[in-house]
């Protein structure tokens, strides 16, 4: 396997890059301007970036107090594999954790495309009933 060089930043991902992605791993296209306002409205994104193109990105939505949920962890196929995804999902969860209330508990869920449940049990994610979730205590 080919090490691949990125770097992920926050809060940059442009919907065309979001559009882009998301077509290219199989999944619908929408317009522009419901991206747009669905980023605007997002509590976080983050991007990988690999030669100066994004290739991966990931976003939470929520409430940003009880209810995180992992949206979009999208990772170009010829990129998957290398450790972008786990960066990504790391990423997110570290804003999370940066960003809730010391002392409580919280509730961070996400749907888990087919088949990729066990990528996400890595991060302590447990299937549910209303697809996958972790609770997480915030120190």
């Amino acid at each position: 396997m080919k090490e691949v060089q990125f770097e992920l930043a926050d809060n940059v991902l442009k919907a065309e890059d979001f559009i882009r992605l998301k077509v290219a791993t199989g999944f619908i296209e929408r317009p522009l301007q419901q991206v747009e306002m669905a980023l605007k409205n997002g509590l976080f994104n983050v991007s990988a970036i690999c030669d100066g193109k994004v290739v991966g990105m990931g976003r939470l939505v929520g409430d940003g107090a009880m209810y995180w949920y992992l949206q979009e962890i999208v990772v170009l196929p010829e990129y998957q594999g290398k450790g972008i995804g786990k960066s990504i999902v790391n990423r997110l969860i570290e804003y999370i954790k940066s960003t809730a209330i010391p002392g409580t508990i919280i509730d961070v869920g996400l749907t888990a495309v087919k088949g990729k449940e066990p990528f996400y049990e890595k991060f302590g994610f447990s299937i549910r009933s209303t697809g996958m979730g972790n609770l997480m205590e915030i120190q």
